[in-house]
């Protein structure tokens, strides 16, 4: 290690000497390889395919199983047919590969659900994953966020797909076979820690 890089360590060392006792801190035990500022997490692409079928799995089951009074706010929006979250960004990455051999998913094609939501496939789901436009950009330098008027079904949503009637058995499985399982629960305990801030939650 050069003079400079110890250097650059040592000062990040120092620097995040305080996310310890920060209420913004997220549970160090959530946190990715390389995240050491205690409320920054990170989602890796490409987005691997035992994730986005889990969560295909997940929308179809409380969609069919989950009286519609009692179903998340966000869940009601997905289906909408004059919902926001189009699926078109998503599908727009999904044709994306770089130079480098790079995608941002491992699926070229989204899954199609059924039934209710016969009109939806994966895309719209991640559309809904990825937040809004942030209107202040230019001052944070992060281009998406969740905003606090959000954050509670957001909240409900993600607990409902990721840890509702999960057993541990098939939690095991999905921490073995997918990295993005954890880095979405890390952005559920971000979701939480805002609702309880008053705040918002940004995204880049």
């Amino acid at each position: 290690m050069d003079r400079r890089v110890g250097g650059e360590v040592e000062l990040l060392q120092s620097e995040t000497a305080v996310c310890a006792n920060c209420p913004a801190c997220l549970p160090l035990e959530a946190a990715g390889e390389g995240e050491a500022v205690g409320c920054l997490g990170r989602i890796n692409y490409p987005i691997d395919a035992a994730f986005e079928k889990f969560l295909a799995d997940r929308v179809q089951l409380a969609l069919d199983t989950i009286d519609k009074v009692d179903q998340p706010r966000l869940l009601h929006i997905l289906v909408d047919p004059e919902s926001p979250f189009d699926g078109e960004a998503t599908k727009e990455l999904r044709r994306v590969t770089t130079a480098e051999g790079l995608r941002f998913f491992e699926l070229r094609l989204p899954i199609r659900l059924t039934r209710e939501a016969s009109h939806l496939t994966t895309d719209h789901v991640f559309d809904l994953l990825a937040g809004f436009r942030s209107e202040d950009a230019g001052q944070t330098t992060y281009t998406r966020e969740f905003p606090f008027a959000a954050t509670a079904d957001y909240y409900d949503f993600l607990d409902l797909m990721l840890r509702n009637d999960v057993s541990e058995l098939e939690r095991e499985r999905l921490h073995a076979r997918s990295r993005n399982y954890a880095q979405f629960l890390r952005l559920l305990a971000a979701i939480e820690r805002a609702e309880a801030l008053d705040t918002r939650v940004l995204v880049d």
